[in-house]
């Protein structure tokens, strides 16, 4: 595990949950499930007693071919779940990619901003972040957010999310972020193939070598699909636990999963058998 991170006030000794809460009507896996704001905040406390260390809240969604969401309408969705997670003693994140609706829900109670265009879309996030004194996800991902999954020619996939991610830490640092609070997440589906997302998996001891903790975030993704024939991403839980224990054998500090039961039993079996 990376020692000397203080991520959100968790020590990363071990393993971390952080559970997906998509409070949006269109993601790929769980759209409209969890979009009424109490059936969130229920589901996201039973995520919590099933093991999350972490709660990541979304309202928009990022599934190939989708649209922009707009930030009131992107606010209006979170902000009640933010709130009701973070009065009940919830470690809150907020899935965003936008200043304004991280300063609200930060207010609101969140501690972590996981920011997917790792805060190339907006010049306010890393900023923001810095006052704020919170914690950070910096993700890999080609482009903006209107070509994110638009297919990419990699030299060497790995070398060259490494590369990306270590120049906007850099960036990060310089906005004022403590390193001490920057985890970085390789992206993994967006805009990349196949042999792309393995490659990242088996080689995230490559990544952990950057020295910061790495975020691991594979659950129900479409390349599961094609690897295994399942096209309903509900169904891809199995072979989604099993990517998560194997990005954590190789290192990484957190795995973002749909299915936190599951998840935390593997962990605990792998931690065993090591």
């Amino acid at each position: 595990m990376t020692d000397g991170f203080d991520f959100a006030g968790l020590t990363l000794d071990r393993v971390r949950l952080m559970a997906i809460l998509n409070v949006t009507p269109d993601s790929f896996s769980d759209g409209g499930q969890h979009f009424d704001p109490a059936q969130a905040i229920d589901d996201g406390l039973r995520f919590v007693s099933e093991g999350a260390d972490i709660v990541d809240v979304g309202g928009e969604s990022t599934r190939p071919g989708s649209r922009p969401t707009e930030a009131e309408e992107e606010l209006r969705r979170v902000l009640p779940v933010v709130e009701g997670l973070a009065k009940q003693g919830t470690l809150v994140s907020t899935d965003t990619r936008r200043a304004a609706v991280a300063r609200v829900c930060l207010d609101a109670g969140a501690r972590i901003v996981n920011d997917i265009s790792a805060g190339r879309d907006d010049p306010e996030t890393l900023p923001l972040v810095a006052r704020s004194g919170v914690a950070l996800v910096l993700m890999h991902r080609r482009g903006h957010s209107e070509d994110k999954y638009d297919g990419p020619a990699y030299a060497d996939v790995v070398e060259d999310v490494r590369r990306f991610l270590l120049e906007r830490a850099a960036v990060a640092e310089a906005a004022g972020v403590d390193r001490a609070r920057i985890a970085l997440d390789p992206g993994i589906g967006f805009g990349k193939s196949v042999e792309e997302n393995v490659a990242l998996i088996a080689r995230t001891a490559r990544l952990v070598e950057t020295g910061y903790p790495i975020l691991v975030g594979s659950s129900r993704k479409g390349f599961i699909g094609k690897l295994t024939g399942i096209a309903e991403p509900r169904r891809r839980d199995p072979a989604s636990v099993w990517l998560a224990v194997e990005a954590a054998r190789r290192g990484a500090a957190i795995v973002r999963v749909h299915d936190v039961a599951a998840t935390r039993q593997a962990l605990a079996v792998s931690d065993a058998m090591r």
